[in-house]
């Protein structure tokens, strides 16, 4: 046998066809009147991945609750959020679909997509199925990863490719908190407002979640702890969410040179009576005055574009809680939204996937 055949270099594999590229992020509702919000609530509530809750009680809950009696509050939250251009989240999302597909030319197809409403997920990977793809990549909007976020949009990718005849390479990317374009775009956005300010404190303020969607992802039952375990991030705590936000605020406190004892990871955006994921965000402002903090510079790094978590949340409603208990000055650091820095990591995730 001539086994030089075998040690000759493998040439590169012909692309019969391009490569999609899915882009989505969580959702928002088609307008802030209280029948879209109320849609949007019931359809991002109902997700079991979100109330992990068996669907009958859940349904209970959601429709006959949540739905009719938060809808009408948080439609007056959305019309404050609500620009002569719609919704942040979806305007940049549209900037960002067209600068992708710019920055990565003719080969690939960029899509946007929404979680929960419009454009939906369906829609986008309708199109791609028609458009004989060599393969598809799907990128979460989270950059950390979480059962209710990143894990619920890999199950609807799922759900609906499992029925196709004809079905391309498939790649998500996990999550994207180490890649060092995204922890830099937040860092040049800091510097900033460092450059007009010397502030007491920074508070990095990411989305809360359930501690028993935590303790779900530790199928060992011996390495969650909600507590220390979070100072590292490892081999067996790498998928949880709670590490990994603690590992984003320790990579953008080194870029942007802060100081041990000046800032805090904290959470938002609790809802309900049952424990989540600590230290809670309105607790820790409320504290910092009475130690000596009278500035803060908050950033939610656990969001790409501004939306009702950032813009109104930490910008509007933490700054007044604030501000209440004796603070001075606090300012909110925007997110990425269509910046190039942002548009230079997605090319690196799509072109590294």
């Amino acid at each position: 046998m001539d086994v030089s055949v075998l040690q000759q270099p493998v040439s590169a594999p012909k692309i019969y066809g391009k490569t999609g590229v899915l882009i989505v992020n969580l959702g928002t509702p088609d307008s802030p009147n209280v029948p879209d919000v109320r849609k949007y609530l019931r359809e991002f509530l109902l997700d079991g991945r979100v109330i992990d809750i068996p669907l009958v009680p859940r349904s209970l809950l959601v429709n006959g609750i949540i739905a009719p009696f938060r809808a009408p509050k948080s439609a007056k939250v959305y019309k404050e959020l609500w620009t002569e251009t719609g919704s942040p989240l979806k305007y940049y999302g549209h900037i960002v679909e067209r600068e992708l597909q710019q920055a990565l030319g003719n080969r690939y197809v960029v899509k946007l997509a929404m979680r929960y409403q419009s454009p939906s997920i369906e829609a986008g990977l309708s199109e791609f199925q028609k458009l004989g793809l060599t393969d598809i990549i799907v990128i979460p909007f989270f950059p950390q990863y979480a059962s209710a976020s990143t894990g619920s949009v890999y199950q609807k990718v799922m759900d609906i490719i499992k029925n196709w005849q004809v079905i391309p390479g498939i790649r998500f990317i996990n999550r994207f908190l180490e890649h060092p374009k995204f922890i830099e775009g937040f860092a040049q956005l800091g510097r900033k407002y460092m450059a007009d300010y010397d502030y007491d404190h920074f508070l990095f303020s990411y989305h809360g979640l359930p501690e028993r969607q935590i303790r779900k992802g530790d199928i060992t039952k011996t390495v969650c702890k909600l507590g220390d375990c979070c100072d590292s991030l490892q081999a067996m705590n790498q998928h949880c969410y709670r590490a990994q936000c603690f590992e984003t605020t320790r990579l953008l406190v080194k870029a942007l040179n802060i100081p041990e004892g000046k800032y805090t990871t904290c959470f938002q955006s609790r809802l309900g009576s049952d424990p989540w994921i600590k230290p809670y965000t309105d607790d820790v402002i409320k504290a910092l005055p009475g130690k000596g903090v009278h500035s803060v510079l908050a950033f939610s790094p656990a969001f790409v574009a501004d939306c009702l978590e950032t813009t109104i949340e930490v910008g509007v409603e933490y700054k007044e809680m604030f501000e209440e208990v004796g603070g001075k000055h606090w300012q909110l650091v925007e997110s990425l939204n269509d910046s190039p820095i942002w548009i230079e990591t997605l090319v690196d995730l799509v072109k590294t996937a």
